[in-house]
């Protein structure tokens, strides 16, 4: 009997990221002079050649290694994005860390293998791959997290998101140990067949309980929201502008291929669940960052809230919704980078400032970069005609298709008290007495503000690329 190769065209880009990432790490480890800022470049160099490979495969679904990895148009799409925000995240932080006289050449690397596993995760087609891809990701990113070892605020992140994800990963395990008790099966298309002949199935919703646990702790959805304020505040700044931004797209990326290729026949179950968490996300989000002072703080209950806000497409079930979630999640890693770029520009000539109060007169000592950073605001809180309006409006659109009108109001109703936070910033900016200036924006931060900013204030002259890239990839799951 001969045993034939998998087809391993749909999964080139991740063994382009794995090989290469193994070959730097090599060159860093023998080197005979310091490299790291050589090693930047090449890490960005690998996620584009890897981002074109994605662009070039071949269209329609593709399923290799006996249906554990799944390449099709919502991959494409949610690995671009992933990607994209991942080379941003590094070239992002070279300024920073050269500012800290910090030299790690592992940085970039790290990154580049956390991607390879988020892309594994978006292309999972059972749990096996689900899971791989998802730890291959959560063990990059715990040292991330603490990658300034000197720095105990960022040695506490790392230790609380190892502990608490950690917990989470055991949830998760126990969640698929359970559906695949009941099921008899690993495969997504399996599950779902499974399901539709022995609907009503308690045990298998208990599984699905705590898969949806171990799921919303990566999306950081309340009530497994508990790490996202202290981490994003201890970790350093460009390392939580990266867990702002990719690890949030892969994360709701399986969570949407789960829930929409494994369980569709128990739709009403897993429904309720996605409604609870999206509404206590979007309300903790709004009310939680009123009373923060630390901007990297007030960034992380937003991101709480975003996450709720992008929940309430999947809550809808349907191809209208998916598509919603796709325009919210490439609408907000531009809102999430740009303001990034604005808070590592915070910095004065003793050192970086996390304060929001910091920001005041920045409309007078810094013009540009106040207006700017207002418009991101006004985007962040869904004020039209920014492109922040329309992730929000798709999101809700498709709820009151899908006749959740209760998901649809609280929703509306937390945009308008999260704008609150946001204004407040921006009237710190404009009218507050003028503090000290910050030193000048290195240049890789301004190119990559005016890309983000453009984006946000001219999405509405020509939003359909956009949306209908996002609605081919949300008919490919259905």
């Amino acid at each position: 009997m001969t045993e034939t190769l998998p087809n391993l065209v749909p999964a080139i880009p991740e063994i382009i990221l794995g090989c290469g990432a193994m070959l730097l790490l090599m060159l860093g480890a023998f080197r005979t002079k310091d490299i790291s800022e050589g090693i930047y470049s090449l890490c960005v160099l690998l996620l584009l050649v890897a981002g074109a490979v994605v662009l070039f495969i071949p269209g329609g679904t593709q399923v290799t290694f006996d249906g554990g990895f799944v390449f099709d148009e919502f991959a494409r799409f949610m690995k671009i994005l992933t990607m994209g925000a991942s080379a941003l995240a590094i070239i992002m932080s070279r300024s920073y860390f050269r500012a800290e006289k910090f030299s790690r050449f592992e940085y970039p690397i790290l990154i580049v293998l956390a991607t390879a596993g988020m892309m594994l995760m978006i292309s999972a087609g059972n749990m096996m791959s689900l899971y791989m891809g998802l730890e291959l990701q959560s063990l990059a990113l715990y040292v991330v997290a603490a990658i300034q070892r000197d720095s105990t605020r960022a040695t506490e992140a790392g230790l609380k998101y190892f502990v608490l994800g950690a917990l989470a990963s055991g949830m998760l395990l126990y969640g698929i140990s359970l559906i695949y008790g009941f099921t008899g099966s690993m495969e997504f298309t399996e599950i779902a067949h499974a399901a539709t002949n022995d609907h009503g199935n308690i045990g298998l919703v208990f599984g699905l309980v705590f898969l949806l646990a171990g799921l919303a702790f990566k999306v950081s959805a309340v009530p497994f929201h508990m790490w996202t304020p202290d981490v994003y505040e201890g970790a350093p700044t460009p390392v939580t502008a990266f867990f702002a931004a990719a690890p949030k797209i892969a994360a709701m990326a399986i969570f949407i291929r789960t829930m929409i290729t494994a369980f569709p026949t128990i739709a009403n179950d897993w429904q309720q669940i996605i409604v609870f968490i999206s509404i206590a996300s979007m309300v903790l989000g709004a009310f939680a960052a009123i009373g923060q002072r630390n901007i990297k703080r007030l960034m992380a209950y937003s991101s709480i809230g975003h996450m709720g806000f992008a929940l309430v497409g999947l809550a809808a079930g349907s191809q209208a919704g998916v598509r919603g979630v796709i325009i919210y999640l490439a609408i907000y890693v531009a809102m999430t980078v740009g303001t990034f770029v604005c808070i590592l520009a915070m910095r004065r000539s003793d050192g970086m400032v996390e304060d929001i109060d910091d920001l005041a007169g920045l409309g007078k000592n810094n013009p540009m970069m106040g207006f700017l950073l207002a418009m991101l605001l006004f985007s962040l809180a869904g004020i039209p005609p920014l492109a922040g309006f329309f992730g929000k409006f798709y999101v809700f659109l498709a709820a009151i298709e899908a006749e959740l009108y209760t998901l649809a109001i609280i929703g509306v109703l937390a945009s308008v008290v999260g704008a609150f936070y946001y204004l407040r910033i921006i009237k710190i900016i404009y009218f507050d007495e003028p503090a000290e200036r910050f030193v000048p924006m290195a240049s890789e931060l301004r190119v990559i503000l005016g890309v983000a900013a453009l984006f946000i204030i001219l999405f509405i002259v020509y939003p359909s690329p956009l949306i209908s890239a996002a609605g081919n990839a949300a008919s490919s799951l259905f």
